[in-house]
């Protein structure tokens, strides 16, 4: 028998449409807000969730007081906390470890091998062979949770509480440095000296408009280092919690062995960062004077070694290891913090004023938590004193009670005392049913009334409580800070040096092929060169000596000039074809390079340009130069007819003659005074040569570049624009001009 086939579902499905803001609102939001709040910006306590459940759990597992435990079982007992995976808590865990050194003041003491945070490479070992407990200063973040100081709630499984917060007893956000990245906004606090937050903090109470940077001049990092210190700056990351703070390396020049020896470095860089930049400046010939670099790192700190050669200037080339390499770095703060629920950059002063008041609120918790305990004791010593009004009679109410559920409602009844008061009488030892007990025990109701009042005093006051906030910053101050690690350069003490100073300048000849490959080489290096390689079907169009300091303009078929620094282009090798303009460029769509010329340092002299048309003009070399560095200059030059020609003109070839050719093998003589001066670079200048229809100049070059076999006089015109002459027949023997020989100028 055939089994029926199931019957297919032929329901129409209707496509909803909604506005994709709605979807965004209903799908992409709860997802960033999660991210945002439960994951990268860090609280007022100056903990991510991540870092305060690791914390907590290790101190229910008693790592406050006890022996180290390994770190395979922290991160255990922290998944119960949080759901993430055993690699991520181990890696936050590393983090906050006294070996990994990225914290200025750790939370975690930690005995095995935990990686550096100076280091991209070197590895921190298997949670399995590491150890760690919470560090002694960990006291000021749990002091208060056993006093209610904060909220509880259920942890994910709900199996126990966790806190919402810790109750630090002094500004920990701003103590150790704290980075996130959310959806859509980031977070990237700086550290500063325990010592001078604390301080700062005391100051602020006592007045709220004081000039922190008396207490607290700037950040203060793991890594130790230098910072550059601009007080404009400074003052805007204080106020406004956004900027950019320059540090830079310490170092040592060990001129016995010619070597400069790096020992501390900025926090935002690595030791690897810093040999991978002077790996790679050396290879292209901006660390000529460098020979070697080597991390001689050990286990008495970081040590980076660069050798140098004798002949260097070793105060340049280490001002040019701060311009070109991670020796110097930049820290970009972000003061980002979530307050109640709610993400907000905030410079220092704001941060403080938010902390200050989060930290009274759980001052009064622990202050109310106290009250409250004291008043059940002092309501328990109420009670002790009605039995001392007749303890006789206490005794012989429990001992003719026949049952033992009976003897708290007759206590109650006989002395009229409330159960509480009934229970602690019944708990009392026989041993201590004496006068000298009950006497002693009454004595103390007078100074639990004494304490309460005192707590509910501070309690009632904002002065007292700010008071008690102070006094345990001092203590926190006193007990657990230390100097600083990094230290304070002013900005006037730094010297400057220009990046041209850093470019050794020497002769050179460039070299344009038709093609477009440009190549550079040192007048040193061609005396000794053979034959200079082009590719097949190739040749030099020109041959310019310049400096290595100069600039090179490309002028290209779009009628635009592109700039670069000869410095920028490598030097090449006779056997080297060079480099190809079209990669060297970013240039448009069908466009291409026509020719190049190098300018002097000073922009000096004037260029002859001539176009198809039989144009030609004569535009000052200044025209191309920007005060910035601008690569691109659109409009550069007359685009009415293609660029056939460039020649240099200074003083010095001031009246040489050129010579015009097209390609109805006519020819025309003309003194290069004669074209005139344009005052802007994109005009077309004036008419020089006429052509016939179908017809149109194909060269410009000086005359005295032309082999001596060429009657050149017969072609000397008078009157311009000329059609010029028909090249004679003797000429066109010799014609096929070496085009290398038509060069921009001597």
């Amino acid at each position: 028998m055939i089994k029926d086939k199931k019957e297919i579902d032929k329901t129409e499905h209707k496509v909803e449409k909604t506005p994709i803001t709605e979807t965004l609102r209903l799908n992409y939001m709860p997802y960033a807000m999660s991210v945002i709040v439960s994951r990268a910006i860090p609280e007022i306590d100056g903990f991510k969730p991540s870092h305060r459940k690791l914390l907590y759990t290790m101190y229910r597992m008693g790592l406050l007081n006890g022996p180290r435990k390994k770190c395979a079982d922290i991160v255990g007992q922290t998944m119960a906390l949080n759901p993430h995976g055993d690699q991520a808590i181990y890696e936050t865990l590393v983090r906050m470890t006294r070996g990994n050194g990225s914290l200025i003041n750790p939370w975690i003491d930690s005995k095995g091998n935990f990686g550096r945070v100076y280091s991209r490479d070197m590895q921190f070992a298997a949670y399995r062979y590491t150890e760690a407990r919470l560090d002694k200063s960990c006291e000021t973040l749990f002091s208060g949770l056993n006093k209610n100081a904060v909220e509880f709630v259920d942890n994910y499984s709900g199996t126990f509480k966790e806190p919402v917060l810790l109750p630090a007893t002094f500004p920990t956000i701003l103590v150790n440095s704290n980075q996130g990245i959310a959806v859509g906004m980031a977070s990237n606090i700086c550290s500063f000296n325990l010592k001078e937050v604390c301080d700062a903090t005391v100051a602020y109470i006592d007045n709220p408009e004081v000039d922190l940077f008396e207490y607290m001049p700037a950040p203060d990092f793991s890594t130790g280092a230098e910072i550059i210190y601009e007080e404009d700056v400074m003052r805007q990351v204080y106020e406004t919690g956004r900027g950019s703070i320059k540090m830079r390396a310490v170092y040592n020049v060990d001129k016995k062995n010619k070597c400069i020896e790096i020992t501390e470095i900025p926090y935002t860089t690595t030791v690897e960062a810093i040999m991978d930049d002077v790996i790679d400046n050396t290879k292209n010939g901006k660390l000529k004077e460098v020979t070697n670099i080597r991390d001689d790192t050990d286990l008495n700190g970081l040590k980076l070694t660069i050798d140098y050669k004798a002949s260097t200037d070793v105060k340049l080339l280490v001002q040019k290891l701060f311009k070109i390499t991670a020796m110097q770095s930049n820290f970009a703060c972000n003061f980002n913090v979530l307050i109640n629920g709610r993400p907000q950059v905030m410079g220092v002063r704001e941060i403080l004023k938010e902390w200050l008041i989060w930290r009274r609120s759980c001052l009064k918790n622990e202050l109310n938590f106290e009250i409250d305990q004291n008043t059940e004791k002092l309501h328990i010593l109420i009670g002790l004193e009605q039995i001392l009004l007749d303890i006789d009679k206490a005794i012989k109410i429990i001992r003719e009670t026949e049952k033992d559920d009976e003897v708290i409602p007759r206590l109650m009844q006989g002395f009229k005392i409330d159960k509480a008061q009934a229970e602690a009488v019944a708990e009392i030892k026989l041993r201590q049913l004496n006068k000298e007990y009950i006497l002693k025990r009454i004595k103390d109701k007078e100074e639990l009334e004494e304490e309460i009042k005192r707590l509910k005093g501070i309690v009632s006051s904002n002065k007292k409580l700010d008071n008690e906030i102070k006094k345990q910053l001092k203590n926190v101050a006193k007990k657990y800070g230390r100097e600083r690690l990094t230290k304070l350069v002013p900005e006037e003490e730094i010297v400057k040096v220009d990046s041209e100073d850093f470019i050794e300048d020497y002769n050179i000849k460039v070299f344009f092929t038709q093609e477009g490959y440009l190549k550079k080489m040192a007048l040193t290096s061609l005396r000794s060169a053979g034959d200079l390689k082009v590719k097949e079907d190739d040749m030099i169009v020109q041959e310019i000596e310049s400096t290595n300091k100069s600039d090179v303009l490309f002028f290209t078929n779009l009628g635009q000039v592109y700039k670069m620094k000869l410095s920028d282009i490598p030097d090449h090798k006779p056997s080297e074809f060079g480099e190809f303009t079209l990669n060297l460029l970013d240039l448009e769509k069908n466009e291409y390079v026509i020719a190049v010329h190098a300018t002097s340092e000073a922009y000096e002299g004037f260029l002859i340009l001539g176009f198809a048309d039989g144009r030609c003009v004569k535009i000052s070399v200044d025209s191309y130069y920007t005060k910035t560095n601008r690569k691109r200059l659109r409009n550069a030059f007359y685009d009415g007819a293609l660029l056939i020609g460039i020649l240099y003109q200074d003083t010095e070839n001031s009246g040489r003659d050129i010579i015009l050719q097209n390609s109805q093998d006519r020819m025309i003589l003309v003194e290069s005074d004669r074209i005139l001066l344009k005052a802007t670079r994109n005009s077309q200048g004036n008419m020089i040569m006429k052509s016939r229809k179908g017809f149109e100049a194909t060269s410009l070059s000086f005359a005295d570049q032309f082999p001596e076999k060429y009657d050149l006089e017969y072609y000397r015109v008078r009157t311009l624009p000329s059609a010029g002459r028909f090249i004679k027949e003797e000429d066109m023997a010799t014609k096929q001009i070496s085009l290398a020989d038509m060069s921009m100028g001597d």
